[in-house]
């Protein structure tokens, strides 16, 4: 199986951030940032306009600049490739 990896940003510091995608749809994308024990949820939901997607992990905001529309089109992408794959 091959893990999804998305960038997010730190909002306080401008860091720029890999991490993997541990479910994503339409109104929800859950990410674990960082590995083994020291690893964390995070659950970030779309912004109001629709322009990006925000959350919270261990008291830092971080946010994911991809629109609602390009979240649908990956996930549509991800599922084609996996019939494709059958």
């Amino acid at each position: 199986m091959i893990e999804e990896k998305i960038k997010v940003r730190a909002t306080t510091s401008g860091q720029e951030l890999e991490v993997v995608v541990f479910s994503k749809r339409r109104d929800r994308i859950e990410v674990v940032i960082g590995t083994g024990v020291h690893s964390v949820r995070c659950e970030l939901l779309p912004t109001r306009t629709g322009q990006a997607y925000v959350g919270k992990a261990m008291g830092r905001e971080i946010v994911y600049e991809t629109s609602r529309e390009q979240v649908e089109a990956d996930i549509a992408r991800a599922a084609s490739r996996a019939l494709f794959r059958r």
